[in-house]
């Protein structure tokens, strides 16, 4: 079975599997979804929404937290992994939104990129959540179920996103790296599955018989 044959099961199943998927982090508009995807990192989306439901309905323009400043910013989030850069983070991109883009979220990758804080798979996310634009955002998680799904050889996540973005069509990019995510999470997790368990990795590899050990980005 090569690549190709691989990523038809993979999509298959998905969606089968995930035939409706929801964002999984919540938001206002465009300004708090970049917020929370710039806030997850390394942390759960769970924690995020915990942490953000009692800052949106206050807090939701670049604006709001320009005149709340960084130190305060800080007590908002300091339930939240590395509170204190993301709040850097966050205070200054407010700031370069409302100086450069009067309040507006840039809509091209290298935009958004030039802001602090957000590197591509940030950027990917909100082209894909919040404009609706074709991208395949790429994290560890779905680095990890690529190689052990023979989607990719696993050198980097730039590689990985090169690799899903050529065997996957461009109308199904936003939906599956959902899919792919939320399957990770209940199906094919790093200590549980092995690559042995799964419906897909049955699909992708049936005579597979020793734990696959995925390359770290």
């Amino acid at each position: 079975m090569n690549e190709v044959q691989r990523a038809k099961k993979v999509l298959n199943i998905l969606n089968k599997t995930y035939p409706k998927i929801d964002v999984p982090l919540k938001s206002r508009n465009v300004f708090t979804l970049l917020v929370s995807v710039l806030l997850s990192a390394q942390c759960t989306d769970v924690n995020v929404n915990n942490v953000t439901k009692n800052i949106y309905p206050k807090f939701y323009k670049p604006e709001h937290f320009i005149k709340l400043g960084q130190k305060k910013i800080e007590k908002l989030i300091k339930k939240i992994g590395i509170f204190r850069i993301k709040s850097k983070s966050i205070y200054n991109l407010s700031k370069i939104l409302v100086e450069k883009y009067q309040g507006k979220i840039p809509k091209t990758f290298e935009e958004l990129e030039s802001l602090p804080g957000v590197g591509h798979k940030t950027a990917s996310v909100v082209m894909s959540q919040g404009f609706g634009n074709p991208a395949f955002p790429v994290d560890t998680h779905i680095h990890r179920l690529a190689q052990r799904w023979g989607l990719t050889n696993g050198k980097n996540v730039v590689q990985t996103e090169k690799d899903l973005k050529r065997l996957f069509p461009k109308k199904n990019w936003n939906k599956l790296h959902l899919q792919i995510i939320y399957y990770g999470r209940e199906y094919c997790k790093a200590r549980d599955c092995y690559g042995l368990t799964c419906k897909i990795c049955r699909a992708c590899y049936p005579n597979r018989k020793k734990p696959f050990i995925a390359k770290k980005p």
